[in-house]
């Protein structure tokens, strides 16, 4: 997944597997299923409880991996949940939570993208690759 900067030309690139981006594909377009998927209810079971999340960071590197943190506010007052990247991105998607991104975890992935090696070309595709798409396939019976 890449998320492009607002204000500039920086791109970060997020590794997620394949049903967190479609769980995020099928937000971003709206897709409606007959029954709440695994986000969906989880952006419900925070508003449940009388909480909604506020922002989401990206900001650490574990272990390889892009880390997040969710800041939720609720009757309790304001609480951070830590969370793989892939997962708070689909929550923020949902509850339109804004995504910012850290210095390191940025300069992480431009340094990723420079050179000659196949991470870097890996990287390099897909920022110039177009966006994909999910299509809900209709049941013919």
């Amino acid at each position: 997944m890449v998320l492009d900067e607002l204000a500039g030309n920086r791109h970060l690139v997020v590794g997620v597997g394949h049903a967190e981006a479609f769980a995020l594909d099928a937000s971003l377009q709206g897709l409606q299923w007959g029954r709440p998927m695994t986000y969906q209810f989880t952006a419900a079971l925070v508003r449940s409880l009388g909480g909604r999340v506020r922002e989401v960071w990206l900001d650490r590197i574990v272990e390889g991996a892009y880390a997040a943190t969710v800041e939720v506010e609720g009757p309790r007052g304001v609480g951070l949940v830590d969370a793989r990247s892939s997962d708070a991105l689909n929550l923020a998607v949902l509850t339109q939570a804004p995504v910012f991104v850290s210095s390191e975890m940025l300069a992480d992935c431009i340094g990723r993208q420079e050179g000659d090696s196949a991470e870097a070309a890996l990287l390099q595709q897909a920022i110039i690759a177009g966006p994909m798409t999910v299509r809900r396939a209709s049941h013919t019976g």
